[in-house]
Order: structure tokens, then sequence, then C-alpha cells
């Protein structure tokens, strides 16, 4: 079966659930342990060996050396080929639909509060 690649696991986006369970600072605390338990211990970060080898409690344990690669490469702000926590936590937000629409409904719930009246206040100032 060589050149057939497997489809990508389906993922049910969990954290908007945790984020109304737990709360934001919680939902922190959730992903800081999600961290520890995929990080290097002697390094401090998650690198692609660390997933890798972790990557069975996720049951991620079928992923390719590539894919796995990937998901390090994707939430690599710095460039240094390994995801610190601050890292990890950007790139599980950024991986959550969920999360991330919450995030955009409420910026354009302050925004429209918010742009009105910063409006007329510059309009009266002007």
């Amino acid at each position: 079966m060589a050149g057939i690649s497997k489809p990508a696991p389906d993922f049910e986006d969990l954290l908007p659930a945790m984020a109304e369970k737990l709360g934001g600072d919680g939902l922190m605390r959730e992903l800081c342990n999600g961290f520890k338990l995929l990080m290097d211990k002697n390094k401090g970060v998650i690198t692609a060996a660390s997933l890798k080898s972790n990557a069975a409690m996720l049951g991620l344990q079928d992923m390719r050396d590539d894919e796995i690669g990937s998901m390090v490469r994707e939430g690599d702000l710095d460039g240094d080929g390994a995801l610190d926590e601050m890292e990890f936590c950007v790139l599980m937000f950024r991986l959550s639909p969920g999360l991330m629409e919450e995030s955009h409904l409420l910026l354009q719930e302050i925004l429209e509060q918010e742009l009105p009246t910063a409006f007329i206040d510059y309009l009266q100032k002007g």
C-alpha cells in the first residue's frame, strides 16, 4: 500500500467546553499541565522527539514523523525547533476553531460597543 496516505485523524475541539467549565485561569492551568506532559523533561520544551514519545497519550501513536515535525513547526514562533509553554498555549488556541470563533465574536461585540462611543468622543473634541 505504498503511496496511499492515511486521512488525518478527526479531532473533537474540547477547548471551548473546557473554557466554559474551568474559566480562563483554569483553562490556562490545564494547558500548562498538558505542556508539562508533552515536554522534554531535560530541555523544558516540546520537541518533535518528546511529542512522538508522548503521542500515545493523545491517541496519536500512528502519526508519522513528518506529521509530528509539522505540528511542532506550526507553533514554533521563534524558530528554535521546539515549543516553549507560551508557543504551545498559543498553538492550542489557534487550533481550536471554537475558541477562535468565540474570540472573534467577543472582539466584534467590544468593537461595536466601543467604536461608536470613541467616535462620538472624537467628534465632540474635534
